[in-house]
């Protein structure tokens, strides 16, 4: 008897997700535990598993489709089996609103009622094009018009293997320019004129920060470090280290793990920080899991070192690397974006000295780092001298930590950071 495929629910509070390509078609063996499918989850491209043995007999769903959480997306069987019928609705029909769109509890989830992204808009290029989103946005990145690629999935839909094969064979010139939108002005544009859909990400990260703006009461504070000891100290462990094989404790340590170490440590200090508001109640969290802001190509996701106030500079290290390497392939668990109690975002690496974030519900706090400058500064002698320094922003939910609180949390990194042999103790 055939077994129904159905979209798995991978978190507490997701309600679709989107299927973004067939890996196996109908008809093919399917073997237990094999990758049947990719499917997209508000923060992540997740792989589908079959739990059965057998022949894919049917497909309930399109690459493209946002799915119902428990909808058939396929059946697995033997060969010439009759498909059974779904019995359950699987695409997600519009909605003409929706009032139960709210952030909730839960680091990096979100409780949304989606409305699918249009396949096509008047007037933009691609017009009455079918395509797949993760095809539309390949074809967007590459430069490839939507007409100049023939599609082969249902119904002459366009589908990522579509896209990959006219890159990979080279699509006319003529063909793109005749398709390109004719521009208005003399000269080169910096880029084309188009309309693009909205990402299921985008769109999470669009309501998930204005939620927070909206709900929170933030409060902004900022302090300047002496970083030249932290400098010293990193230079000083790297060139040890450096040499060394991975397995004998080579790594090369950054700023951001000493930051991340030295955010842990102050918690110590001011454990009231490490606090989240529940309405009724403020949580006190045991534990320091910091999530940390990493960009990605359709937007920011936030993974979680979890612990690191148990952890070692060279533990959180590669941690985060690894962390940072599944989010640019988008191989990040719901787990490993759930579960943090503050979050930290660097845009030093651009030379932005000083910014403020909005803060991550349901944390209470969420610090920005920016670059490290030369600049004058006095030392303790009264001498004008040159420093290295580092401004460091605080954003505070006023619910559940003022300002003071804040200040102090702030006053203990400083302290930590500007004496880093703190952190190796």
């Amino acid at each position: 008897m055939a077994e129904i495929i159905e979209m798995p629910k991978l978190s507490d509070t997701q309600t679709v997700g989107t299927l973004i390509s067939w890996l196996k078609k109908t008809g093919e063996m399917v073997g237990e535990g094999e990758i049947i499918a990719e499917v997209e989850t508000d923060k992540a491209t997740m792989e589908l598993e079959s739990f059965v043995e057998g022949v894919l007999i049917t497909q309930y769903v399109n690459e493209g489709d946002e799915v119902e959480i428990g909808a058939p997306i396929c059946a697995i069987g033997e060969a010439g089996e009759e498909p059974p019928s779904p019995g359950k609705r699987s695409p997600v029909e519009p909605a003409t609103e929706s009032p139960t769109d709210s952030v909730q509890a839960g680091d990096a989830l979100t409780s949304i009622d989606v409305t699918p992204t249009p396949l096509t808009e008047k007037g933009a290029p691609g017009d009455r094009i079918k395509a797949s989103p993760l095809a539309r946005k390949i074809a967007i990145d590459q430069g490839i018009p939507l007409e100049a690629i023939v599609g082969t999935g249902p119904d002459g839909r366009v589908v990522k293997a579509d896209v990959i094969a006219a890159m990979e064979k080279g699509t006319p010139t003529t063909e793109i320019s005749s398709a390109l939108p004719q521009k208005s002005i003399a000269g080169m544009p910096i880029a084309d004129e188009m309309s693009v859909p909205v990402s299921n990400m985008r769109n999470v990260i669009a309501k998930r920060l204005l939620e927070s703006k909206k709900t929170i009461p933030h409060y902004y504070l900022e302090i300047e470090i002496n970083a030249t000891p932290l400098l010293e100290l990193r230079a000083s462990l790297n060139k040890s280290l450096n040499d060394l094989p991975p397995d004998k404790g080579g790594i090369k340590l950054t700023i951001n793990d000493f930051f991340l170490k030295a955010c842990a440590k102050a918690m110590h200090q001011v454990p009231a920080v490490n606090v989240s508001w529940m309405g009724k109640s403020i949580q006190q969290h045991s534990g320091v899991h910091i999530a940390v802001a990493i960009a990605v190509e359709d937007g920011l996701v936030t993974p979680v070192v979890r612990d690191v106030h148990l952890k070692s500079l060279s533990q959180i290290s590669s941690e985060v690397k690894t962390l940072a390497d599944k989010a640019k392939n988008k191989k990040l668990s719901p787990n490993e974006m759930a579960g943090s109690t503050i979050t930290t975002t660097n845009l030093g690496m651009f030379g932005i000295t000083s910014f403020h974030a909005i803060i991550n519900p349901p944390n209470s706090a969420i610090l920005s780092v920016g670059a490290i400058v030369k600049k004058p500064v006095v030392d303790d002698d009264d001498n004008i001298t040159v420093g290295q320094c580092m401004t460091i922003g605080f954003s505070g939910d006023h619910r559940s930590l003022d300002g003071a609180l804040g200040a102090e949390y702030l006053s203990a990194l400083r302290g930590i950071l500007e004496t880093p042999a703190l952190m190796l103790i």
